[in-house]
């Protein structure tokens, strides 16, 4: 196990003012530098639509940036389409593409940025516009057996309350890519008994026993989250942040109420941005080890499947007694937190961690020299460095693969910038490699939890938040599962005009089929439960 390194840690950062001479060099006359805040350090305009797929390329490939997300806003008379960046150690950019209203025709940078695939798919499906040259549009998040073309969910002229008639269409067929003589494809879900416990289908091509393609159909569930969000309260909203996806709900609430403090341009408390630390890391400790019991589970080691069972368990029990919910849910508000805790309910905290930690340990030495175990994680599931980058992966399933980028050092918030603490990586990309970045993280969770009770002082946990026109703003958490971003925006009164999540389980179920294909079958139910994926967090 390596900590990662990155290039906000070494000689390898490049400056807000080295980052503006080399566009202003490469892209004079094609973009407008404008200096950017409410979670970006710089909004890049463009001046000429042709200069987006270089200038994405550039900022990806050329200077290692990370990808955010692709964020569409409709305004009165144009289109806002947001191309968000991570530069290490300097901070987000925004790439912004303004475009009359009438405008349905729009480059892909697909080409240039591959992770950017299923966010242009999802705007064309939700507002229709069409990405000029990307491979495969449509029968994304409203599957075609079901919902009719042209519905575009997600226009200001589509009323929230509109009923839709839906029939399914008996003769509809998934597009198939293996033609060899002898090809076959076999379904699997959406009713899929995998330990997912939610609706996902899976279409796996094949000539043998080896998965040639592997394709996930999800979004059967989709509730419209962002749709209903819009001419609500910021309170109402911040409700169905934190619920969407219930296993990381505290990370998603922290990330949405960031970005309201950013539109007001109020900070939380000392005391609160403390609290918000130790409570993030209890709820990365709590879902490392159910992700850790499902890995077990789909090995059929129902031993240590229990072991593991056991301790997510305690940790959901001691969440409860914490803060009254086990899943975290109605601690964070914009400004803060709801409620204080008294020194002795830390010291509770600390015993079931204190355990949760040790008991990790020891199932973790034990899982380490079984050989039957391993047999299944080590080589199996396997994505390389370079395919981890080119998917633009995020958090351990990244970070198995050597990709370092973590939030909670590349872009510090809520004090990260002041706790010690090391980001596990592993180069192998197997599932192997996945598993021993969650027990190691699991580690460093426990690290930071004393960290941060060490570090409190007495003071308020909330400060008014509000009363300031509206705006728009970047919200960011390193969720359990990798990069959270929340992007919202309010009207004059103080009403969400948009709101935009983009979760981690949306950015790695895109990279999935990498490590499912050329892989045996049985291999398949290991596969996907060493990814940990939630297919709610993309129901949105």
């Amino acid at each position: 196990m390596t900590a990662c390194s990155s290039p906000a840690d070494g000689n390898e950062q490049i400056g807000q003012s080295d980052l503006t001479a080399a566009l202003g060099e490469r892209f004079r006359n094609e973009v407008s530098p404008i200096q950017a805040e409410r979670g970006y350090v710089l909004t890049l305009s463009l001046i000429q639509t042709s200069s987006l797929p270089s200038l994405c390329r550039f900022l990806f490939w050329d200077l290692g940036c990370q990808f955010g997300g692709m964020i569409a806003e409709e305004l009165s008379d144009h289109w806002c389409l947001h191309y968000t960046f991570l530069l290490p150690g300097s901070g987000w950019i925004d790439v912004l593409l303004s475009l009359p209203i009438g405008t349905t025709t729009v480059p892909s940078i697909v080409a240039e940025v591959n992770a950017v695939d299923w966010h242009e798919r999802e705007v064309e499906d939700l507002f229709g516009i069409h990405f000029e040259g990307h491979p495969r549009l449509g029968d994304f998040i409203l599957h075609d057996q079901i919902w009719r073309e042209g519905i575009e969910p997600m226009r200001k002229s589509f009323p929230v309350s509109c009923e839709l008639k839906r029939k399914l269409d008996l003769e509809w067929q998934p597009l198939l890519i293996v033609g060899d003589p002898g090809s076959f494809a076999m379904p699997v879900g959406p009713v899929y008994d995998g330990g997912l416990g939610e609706s996902v289908h899976f279409l796996l091509e094949t000539v043998g026993e080896d998965v040639i393609r592997a394709v996930p159909r999800l979004f059967y569930n989709y509730r419209a989250v962002e749709k209903l969000a819009e001419g609500r309260s910021v309170a109402d909203v911040l409700l169905l942040a934190e619920r969407f996806a219930a296993t990381s709900a505290f990370a998603h609430s922290l990330a949405f109420c960031q970005a309201v403090e950013k539109i007001h341009t109020v900070e939380a408390p000392p005391r609160a941005a403390i609290l918000r630390v130790l409570i993030c890391e209890l709820e990365r400790l709590r879902h490392h080890a159910g992700a850790i019991a499902a890995i077990c589970e789909s090995t059929a080691f129902g031993v240590s499947t229990a072991h593991a069972s056991i301790i997510e368990e305690e940790l959901l029990r001691a969440s409860c007694v914490l803060i009254g919910h086990r899943y975290l849910f109605g601690l964070n508000i914009p400004g803060g937190l709801s409620r204080d805790f008294e020194s002795g309910e830390y010291q509770r905290l600390l015993l079931s961690v204190d355990k949760a930690e040790k008991d990790l340990s020891t199932l973790e030495s034990r899982l380490r020299y079984s050989s039957s175990f391993l047999d299944r994680l080590e080589d199996v599931g396997v994505i390389g460095i370079d395919s981890a980058r080119y998917l633009n992966l995020v958090g351990p399933i990244g970070r198995a693969s050597a990709q370092h980028c973590d939030l909670r050092k590349a872009c510090p918030y809520s004090g990260y910038e002041g706790y010690a603490f090391d980001v596990p990586c592993e180069k192998e990309g197997d599932g192997y490699a996945r598993l021993r970045v969650l027990f190691a993280e699991a580690t460093q969770s426990v690290r930071l939890i004393h960290q941060a009770i060490d570090a409190l002082q007495p003071g308020a946990v909330r400060v008014p938040c509000g009363g300031s026109p509206g705006g728009a703003a970047l919200g960011w958490a390193e969720a359990p599962r990798g990069a959270a971003l929340h992007w919202l925006s309010l009207d004059e009164k103080g009403l969400v005009d948009r709101y935009h999540a983009i979760t981690p389980s949306f950015s790695n179920w895109h990279g999935f089929h990498e490590a499912a294909e050329d892989f045996a079958f049985q291999d398949f139910p290991i596969i996907l439960a060493t990814f940990g994926l939630s297919a709610t967090e993309c129901d949105r």
